[in-house]
């Protein structure tokens, strides 16, 4: 891909996925142009053998961004970083088209790994703010990982996860539009049982509240009520 196609995409990737963008040329003052258009550069010397400049173009990179990505990474087209600070990008991570990271995340591996250490993200995934996917395991299309998650197994397509560890909440075949970016708004049963038992909770203290009450003015005597 040539710089000016290039530049064109990310314009069209930004304005889509990022309501805050005004006009074009905001572009060129988003993290996430710079640090993708120097993996690119970086990730073509890598793959020719030149490991040490490519090395060298991704640290300072890492330096100027905040976004750290080891340039032997395999990313498709339409990657989008927002904000981007503190995302890292491990050297055998695998992501496919219109993956969409947010600040904070690491897609690394678990230290104990050797050859394919990193996760593999297929199309259309998101990862929110904070999340961690560790090891070498595969991310399935149309998942949306919540954010402050750390995942470390394999996920099948179109999941919602959440937790430490992390956990699938949601599973379901309908395919999860791109534009679909609530990366707060996500289900988690674990806190929609705690919920109930607290509201369960505040039904049998009112009752309760009510029978004091009752007893009080002397309306019911002990033992009426068994």
């Amino acid at each position: 891909m040539g710089l000016i196609s290039y530049i064109r995409e990310e314009i069209e990737v930004i304005r889509e996925r990022d309501p805050a963008i005004k006009s074009n040329m905001e572009v060129f003052l988003y993290p996430t142009f710079h640090a993708i258009l120097r993996y690119r550069f970086a990730h073509r010397l890598y793959r020719n053998g030149h490991f040490f400049l490519a090395r060298w173009i991704s640290q300072r990179t890492a330096r100027k961004t905040g976004i750290e990505i080891h340039p032997g990474a395999v990313i498709g087209k339409g990657l989008f970083i927002d904000h981007g600070t503190g995302v890292v990008i491990g050297e055998t991570a695998v992501l496919g088209d219109n993956v969409t990271l947010y600040q904070g995340v690491t897609l690394g591996g678990t230290g104990k790994e050797q050859g394919k250490r990193h996760p593999t993200l297929e199309d259309n995934v998101m990862v929110s703010a904070g999340a961690k996917v560790l090891g070498s395991f595969t991310i399935g299309e149309n998942t949306k990982i919540g954010a402050g998650s750390v995942v470390l197994g394999p996920v099948p397509p179109n999941c919602t996860v959440v937790g430490i560890p992390g956990r699938i909440v949601k599973k379901g075949s309908v395919r999860i539009p791109r534009n679909d970016l609530d990366q707060v708004n996500l289900p988690d049963p674990v806190l929609d049982a705690i919920s109930e038992l607290q509201r369960e909770n505040r039904r049998l203290r009112k009752e309760l509240e009510i029978l004091k009450e009752e007893l009080k003015d002397g309306k019911v005597r002990p033992g009426d009520r068994s």
